[in-house]
């Protein structure tokens, strides 16, 4: 036997979806975050590209992102018996490793190439992402879209970096210098 749900379940049922989704993702970006971050001499010895905003605009913007991202994938998640619903949500699953590996690999493994990649995958999957999530529920891709643009700007971004740093940056950026006194021979 087949019912429909009242509205008061369907809310219900998309809070307890948002309880779930959106302290996972914010946490899971943080963890990414303090894996690998900003705060090495490597990255402050780069050169910046014009388009570089404020570090301060980082923490805002991903923050108001993450908790779009949790209330989409909480209103895929509860739409039960929606038609799509279970792929939207393990491509998503799949697509939000590569934002999360991006961190460690550009500032941990100070690797912007490879970081350019990985926002490549980021992007095109989570292009994937917005067309599942706007199947199931319109309001989902629509809450997708913000993150998108910011996507598509991060890799801009990660490209510019490559451009004014060709040789990946400073090989000693602290200066220091390491001698060895092997004493007089």
């Amino acid at each position: 036997m087949h019912t429909l749900a009242s509205k008061g379940q369907l809310r219900t049922s998309f809070l307890r979806w948002s309880l779930f989704f959106v302290p996972l993702i914010v946490l899971l970006g943080f963890v990414s975050g303090e894996i690998g971050g900003a705060d090495t001499p490597w990255f402050a010895a780069l050169e910046k590209p014009a388009i570089f905003p404020p570090p301060a605009v980082f923490g805002i913007v991903w923050g108001v992102l993450y908790v779009m991202i949790g209330l989409a994938s909480a209103l895929v998640a509860s739409a039960w018996g929606a038609r799509g619903r279970a792929l939207a949500l393990g491509v998503f699953a799949l697509h939000f490793i590569g934002p999360l590996a991006w961190t460690p690999v550009f500032f941990g493994l100070q690797e912007m190439r490879i970081a350019l990649y990985v926002l490549g995958y980021s992007v095109v999957s989570l292009l994937f992402v917005v067309v599942l999530y706007w199947r199931v529920r319109k309001w989902a891709g629509i809450l997708l879209l913000p993150y998108l643009a910011w996507a598509s700007f991060a890799a801009a971004l990660n490209y510019q970096f490559i451009a004014e740093n060709p040789d990946g940056g400073p090989a000693n950026p602290s200066g220091a210098i390491e001698r060895f006194d092997l004493g007089a021979e």
